[in-house]
């Protein structure tokens, strides 16, 4: 990693921290605590601290976009793909915070209760995608593969949601499933 990218990466994610208090979003819980660890997938202070069931998907995304990268931008160095991933999930964090989106993850998805990220979450949110990014990276490609299956599968077992579910929900709700869900 260069200084250079090092230090471009962390101005992403400044940027991303600074639209998101200038569209209105806390800095931390409204309930003024900041806690390691939510394990409940419907409190109030889900996604509101620094780690949840859902920050399990931002290592997936980071597993996906090393690998994504790898194929599209083999040509480019790997820090100016990981760069190109903070880039991408910083947007995501930002976008995800809409009113828009949160209606929409409101309507479509298990989280009915989802009031949008504290800032200090999505900052999180955006290392754990660090987190996956460098695991890919460090990682033989069955273990990221395996590492990804897990990830999704124990947050379907305990929580009844995970990425895979997310998006299905955002881009073709059901019914079903979100019956499905709320019965866990």
């Amino acid at each position: 990693m260069t200084r250079r990218s090092l230090l471009f990466a962390l101005l992403v994610v400044g940027l991303a921290a600074a639209i998101e208090l200038a569209m209105g979003r806390h800095p931390i819980c409204t309930c003024g605590t900041i806690e390691l660890w939510v394990g409940e997938r419907d409190s109030p202070k889900t996604s509101q601290m620094l780690s949840d069931w859902y920050s399990l998907s931002h290592v997936v995304h980071g597993l996906l976009f090393y690998a994504a990268l790898a194929i599209a931008a083999r040509r480019w160095p790997l820090e100016w793909r990981f760069v190109a991933a903070v880039l991408v999930e910083s947007c995501w964090e930002v976008l995800e915070n809409t009113p828009q989106v949160i209606e929409r993850y409101r309507s479509t998805t298990a989280a009915s209760g989802y009031t949008g990220d504290s800032v200090i979450n999505s900052v999180s949110d955006i290392l754990m995608m660090v987190v996956g990014f460098a695991l890919a990276r460090k990682l033989p490609v069955w273990g990221a593969v395996l590492l990804l299956l897990v990830l999704e599968i124990v947050p379907l077992v305990v929580i009844r949601d995970n990425l895979t579910l997310n998006i299905w929900s955002l881009v073709a709700p059901s019914k079903a499933l979100q019956a499905w869900q709320a019965a866990g």
